[in-house]
């Protein structure tokens, strides 16, 4: 599932023909992803001007002209592309809709943005922009791990009262927002912590270090274009390419990358998801 990089790299690559044009038409090819698609979602999407394109979490909000916003969840598979955009960011024309392309917005500027999830695990939904923060896919996330409410006291406070294991911790969407297994899995490595400790146990000298190496590998993803391991793709049909630093996830039994570390990389299950960690750097 495309974690924060990968939905910031999709959202910034959407601005630049979505930001201040009209969605000229709007077709939902089909009733549901993973749940049933808003009453009227097309009527009420075609003629709306996309005020801005933010991003919460793992979820990208349009906020329009017409007082909603549309909430828009990848899933597994999910992808937004553009094409035939005007501003010259995407070179290809319009490709003949294919199969699973089940959401296309046509942009009043020329661009066309196709919503494509074959597994069909993502979501749209739409409602009233002032509500937007009760809404209950998002009114339980914690803090963006990129913005200023997430620091040393916020994240010591929550972690001290948590005695699950601290790889399981920081997946908690309710105490940092945004952050899956792959980045979690890269950030302890960086940070020499065991995923395996209580993160209660955690010292306050190590929580400090833990919060610019969590910002510092999200931005050098996000910077790479996310990572594309399956299914990802940017908006304009790119790769990602932040894989290619990985030090631990996927790496099982490959040699640590730290120098003179003897030690392969290992892969333990932790509720129900692979961690990767090096049993000499992480201790």
């Amino acid at each position: 599932m495309p974690e924060l990089p990968e939905v910031e790299t999709v959202r910034r690559g959407l601005e630049p023909s979505m930001t201040g044009a009209v969605i000229a038409r709007a077709d939902v090819n089909r009733p549901d992803l993973r749940w049933p698609f808003p009453d009227k979602m097309a009527d009420r999407l075609t003629g709306a001007r996309v005020l801005q394109l933010r991003r919460r979490s793992k979820y990208i909000l349009a906020d329009l002209d017409t007082a909603e916003t549309l909430l828009i969840h990848l899933g597994m598979s999910g992808r937004m592309t553009v094409s035939g955009d005007p501003l010259g960011q995407f070179v290809h024309d319009h490709p003949s809709l294919i199969k699973h392309d089940h959401v296309v917005f046509h942009m009043d500027n020329g661009a066309r943005v196709t919503f494509n999830d074959p597994r069909r695990f993502g979501a749209m939904d739409l409602f009233e922009t002032a509500t937007a923060e009760a809404h209950p896919l998002l009114n339980k996330i914690g803090p963006e791990p990129l913005g200023n409410d997430f620091n040393e006291t916020h994240l010591s406070k929550v972690l001290k009262t948590k005695n699950t294991p601290i790889k399981t911790a920081l997946l908690d969407q309710s105490l940092i927002a945004g952050l899956g297994n792959i980045y979690v899995c890269e950030a302890l490595f960086r940070a020499g912590i065991d995923p395996t400790q209580k993160a209660k146990d955690i010292t306050n000298a190590r929580i400090s270090a833990l919060v610019p190496i969590i910002r510092e590998i999200l931005l050098e993803a996000i910077e790479a274009g996310g990572s594309s391991l399956k299914d990802f793709r940017q908006a304009g049909g790119e790769l990602g390419y932040f894989q290619h630093s990985f030090r631990v996830y996927g790496r099982e039994g490959e040699p640590c990358a730290t120098r003179d570390c003897a030690s392969a990389i290992q892969r333990i299950a932790q509720s129900g998801r692979s961690t990767f960690f090096c049993p000499s750097c992480q201790s």
